[in-house]
């Protein structure tokens, strides 16, 4: 089985948004109630403890791999058959792995932008955006994508002018319409900067800084921007390159993703894929769900996953997270619809704590009931959103108790709102 730890990562993000957040609050919202004599940002401690953290996960995995007597090698492997992966060992050595079933888990890479070369220093992918020495004054992100937007507001939050270049019309292609351009006006509250609607033409790093020459997505004059740090996230690709796929005869599609039946399995007798290298969403928790799955079948039971079920969230602040359709979706499909909406600023328990920024969202079919999708945009839509995934219809979640004062009594407002009037709006 090849084995992709980099689930850490996202943990990782997480020590840095979290605590950036923090210090955001302290020189922001709570200055309006505590007097600090002094905040300052300790660059190096603050990565020193995200480093802490990926060491502490690591060290876990490697424990739980011992604890339930896994072979645990590391290096770089490749098929030399359908049963046998070659590894060239992180110490040098070579060794042969052979197994009756093997599982493709390699994940995904940083999807590269023509004549834009990353060297993790000036111009930086996610994981370089992760270990800058310094604040940048200046940061531009190339790609407005969940990735981009959570390390813009890192760097953001921290001091840097963060400008998000993007060629789509919108920011987050994928999320509902609606929320999206709240979510929009919220981010350019906290001064992040957008430019839609425009390509990179080029990147300059020759001299001091970075120079990026741009111009309308639908042509036109070009323009000059400069930056200290540019990050490229305009999306990710599957981490497949010197597999030797081609080699035992595993088929991909023509942007590189492995190709797996109901059971993941792929062209090739006892060779299964999961996660970013398969069709689907390239979400950790996805890859994590696959995988159980994938060894249910490879066991003879039955793996079903349902992916109208998988949430995704962007953990900015507000974090938006959604499952199902968006309204944009549901109006595609035809289906009659109902929609519940609530804002948190007339959430009691927000409105205590001063984070009332945001809304929850919900469609449900008009005829049944059945919840078809939900969006929320707040600070902890990300753990929110979970409510709403048990299925069933709205009125049986509006029905359900919810302690007050919670944030999580929007959810049964909104709920409410798709059949009836909210109660405290």
């Amino acid at each position: 089985m090849f084995m992709c730890i980099g689930l850490i990562l996202f943990c990782c993000t997480q020590t840095l948004l979290h605590h950036s957040h923090l210090y955001h609050e302290a020189t922001h919202s709570s200055a309006n109630w505590f007097k600090f004599p002094s905040v300052e940002v300790d660059l190096p401690a603050l990565m020193a403890q995200k480093d802490e953290v990926v060491s502490d996960l690591t060290k876990g995995i490697e424990g739980l791999f011992k604890k339930n007597k896994v072979n645990y090698v590391k290096g770089y492997g490749k098929f030399f058959s359908p049963s046998e992966i070659t590894v060239d060992t992180i110490d040098g050595g070579e060794t042969v792995v052979k197994g009756k079933s093997i599982i493709i888990a390699t994940g995904s890479d940083v999807k590269g932008l023509p004549g834009i070369t990353i060297d993790e220093e000036r111009i930086v992918s996610s994981t370089g955006a992760l270990a800058l020495k310094e604040i940048p004054k200046k940061l531009v992100v190339i790609g407005a994508g969940y990735i981009g937007l959570e390390m813009g507001s890192v760097w953001g939050r921290l001091g840097s002018e963060v400008t998000v270049v993007e060629f789509a019309p919108d920011i987050v292609p994928s999320m509902d319409g609606e929320v999206r351009r709240q979510f929009q006006r919220t981010l350019e509250k906290q001064k992040m900067k957008f430019m839609l609607k425009t390509k990179v033409v080029s990147v300059d790093s020759s001299g001091d800084g970075v120079k990026l020459t741009l111009e309308p997505a639908a042509g036109g004059d070009q323009t000059v921007l400069e930056a200290d740090v540019v990050l490229v996230s305009a999306g990710r690709t599957p981490f497949t390159a010197g597999l030797q796929l081609d080699k035992i005869g595993v088929e991909t599609d023509k942007i590189g993703r492995i190709l797996v039946n109901g059971r993941f399995a792929t062209t090739v007798p006892g060779v299964y894929a999961i996660g970013d290298v398969i069709p689907g969403p390239m979400l950790a928790h996805k890859a994590m769900k696959d995988g159980v799955a994938c060894v249910e079948c490879i066991a003879g039971k039955e793996g079903h996953l349902d992916y109208d079920m998988c949430p995704a969230v962007v953990y900015t602040h507000p974090e938006v997270a959604s499952v199902g359709k968006t309204e944009e979706q549901v109006k595609a499909l035809g289906v009659s619809y109902r929609v519940g909406k609530f804002p948190f600023m007339a959430n009691g328990r927000a409105k205590a704590i001063s984070d009332a920024e945001g809304l929850v969202k919900i469609l449900v079919e008009k005829e049944t009931d059945k919840i078809l999708g939900a969006h929320i945009m707040a600070s902890n839509a990300g753990e929110l959103i979970h409510e709403v995934m048990l299925g069933g219809s709205s009125e049986d979640l509006a029905r359900k108790w919810h302690a007050h004062p919670t944030m999580i009594e929007a959810v049964k407002e909104a709920a409410i709102a798709t059949y009836d009037k909210p109660m405290h709006i």
